[in-house]
């Protein structure tokens, strides 16, 4: 776990102040928990981005051919295959978007998991090694992690 120690100035008769600095992000994702988590969730996710990966090749390919068949194709089939790529444009990104929701909705169970095992972990090696807060750097809103009483 990347911790780093500082000392804060303290009055003479006073013990130094520990305070430890944590990127909590990164850290999770060093666990092997973390890569574990990560790899299923992208074992989970592929078919549906291998799908989608289809789905944009298959745009881009009549995009192609309407460009490639400006000056040979007739009016009405230059029509018909803009609307069908429209109409294949609108359904991708409506997936697209719906997969990104999906993505982002798994990370947040699978960070929340791990995130209160570590949050375990950090009061635990705070407390046992007497420092008085822990700050995440990795996020600016909620940077303390620990504070001691």
């Amino acid at each position: 776990m990347p911790v780093a120690q500082a000392q804060a100035p303290a009055a003479a008769s006073a013990a130094p102040t520990k305070i430890a600095v944590i990127q909590i992000q990164a850290a999770l994702t060093a666990t092997k928990e973390g890569q574990k988590a990560a790899a299923d969730l992208e074992t989970r996710m592929g078919p549906r981005k291998k799908e989608l990966d289809g789905k944009q090749a298959e745009i881009k390919e009549l995009q192609d051919r309407l460009q490639r068949g400006g000056n040979t194709l007739s009016d009405s089939a230059k029509e018909d295959l803009t609307r069908n790529i429209d109409a294949k444009t609108k359904s991708f990104n409506r997936q697209l978007e719906d997969a990104q929701a999906e993505l982002e909705q798994e990370q947040q169970k699978v960070l929340g998991g791990l995130g209160q095992k570590m949050m375990a972990v950090i009061d635990k090696y705070a407390q046992q090694n007497g420092f008085a807060i822990v700050i995440d750097v990795s996020n600016q809103n909620t940077p303390v992690l620990y504070a001691s009483n």
